[in-house]
C-alpha cells in the first residue's frame, strides 16, 4: 500500500513537472500574437510579434529576427523554434523591453537574394527577394504603428536567416543600428558599405552546412575598411551556433546598448 501510495505521488510529481515546463513555454510563446502582413499588390508575409510594456510615453527598440530554412513554411510556428525566444524570457523583457518581429519565409523562398561565384563567394544580386522586399514593407508600417525608436532597430537571424542579415544590412546599409549574424555572411565586395554598423558575428569552428571560410572572409573584409566587428566561434561547434548565441547575455546586452 505505502508502495503503491510511492508510485502515484511519483508519477503525479512527474506529470506536474512536465505541465509546468510545457505551460511556461506555452505561456512565453503566447506572448508573440499571430499576425500577417499584406501589401498593396496582394504579396503577404505571416509573423509573429511581440509587444513590449504598454507605455504610451516611451519609444522602443524593434528587434527582426530572420528563421533559418528549416523553418519556413506557412503554419506561422515553426519560426519561434530557435533563439528568438530569448527576448521574450522574463528578464529580458524587464531590462531590455522591445518590439520583436519574426517573419516566417515561405517555402521555396529565402531571406537573400544571392548568387555564388567561381570562388564560392557570395554576390548580392541587384533586387531584394520576394520576403525581404515584403518584411521591409512590414517594418514600415510597424513604424508608423508602433512607438518604434527608429535609432535603436537591430537586425539578427541565424543560417539561411544569417544570410538575410547581411542581405538587409547591404540593401539598406543606414537602415539598422546594428547586427547579430549567426552562422551566415555576406557580399565581401559590399564591405565598405556596412562598415560603419555595429557588428557580432558568430559561428561554429566544425560548421558543415556554413563553411566557416565565408565567415572568416567577412571578417577581413570588414577589418580591412577599417570596421571593427565582433566575431566569435566557438570551437567543436558545428551548424548550431546559435544555441549558444542567443543565449549569451553579453550579446544581448551589447545589442540592445547600440544606437545610430
Amino acid at each position: 500500500m505505502k508502495l503503491m501510495n510511492y508510485r502515484n505521488l511519483l508519477s503525479f510529481w512527474l506529470v506536474s513537472c512536465c505541465f509546468s515546463i510545457c505551460n511556461k513555454s506555452f505561456c512565453q510563446t503566447s506572448l508573440f500574437s499571430y499576425q500577417t502582413y499584406k501589401d498593396a499588390v496582394g504579396d503577404s508575409l505571416q509573423y509573429r510579434f511581440l509587444f513590449p510594456d504598454n507605455d504610451s510615453t516611451r519609444r522602443y527598440p524593434l528587434v527582426i529576427f530572420l528563421h533559418g530554412s528549416g523553418e519556413r513554411g506557412n503554419d506561422n510556428e515553426a519560426q519561434l523554434k530557435w533563439g528568438v525566444m530569448n527576448f521574450a524570457s522574463d528578464y529580458n523583457m524587464k531590462t531590455h523591453p522591445a518590439f520583436v518581429i519574426a517573419p516566417q519565409c515561405p517555402l521555396n523562398n529565402t531571406w537573400a537574394n544571392t548568387t555564388r561565384g567561381k570562388n564560392n563567394e557570395i554576390i548580392l544580386q541587384n533586387t531584394p527577394s520576394k520576403p525581404m522586399k515584403v518584411l521591409m514593407e512590414l517594418i514600415g508600417d510597424a513604424i508608423r504603428r508602433f512607438r518604434v525608436d527608429t535609432n535603436r532597430i537591430y537586425i539578427t537571424g541565424l543560417s539561411m536567416g544569417g544570410h538575410g542579415t547581411f542581405d538587409a544590412l547591404q540593401r539598406y546599409p543606414h537602415f539598422f543600428a546594428a547586427a547579430v549574424p549567426v552562422c551566415g555572411s555576406g557580399d565581401t565586395s559590399k564591405a565598405a558599405i556596412i562598415a560603419h554598423t555595429p557588428l557580432w558575428m558568430f559561428g561554429g569552428a566544425d560548421d558543415p552546412s556554413v563553411n566557416p571560410n565565408l565567415l572568416y572572409n567577412m571578417v577581413n573584409a570588414l577589418l580591412k575598411t577599417g570596421a571593427h566587428p565582433g566575431f566569435t566561434q566557438y570551437p567543436g561547434v558545428g551548424h548550431f551556433s546559435w544555441i549558444a548565441a542567443y543565449s549569451d547575455p553579453m550579446m544581448i546586452e551589447w545589442l540592445f546598448n547600440q544606437h545610430k
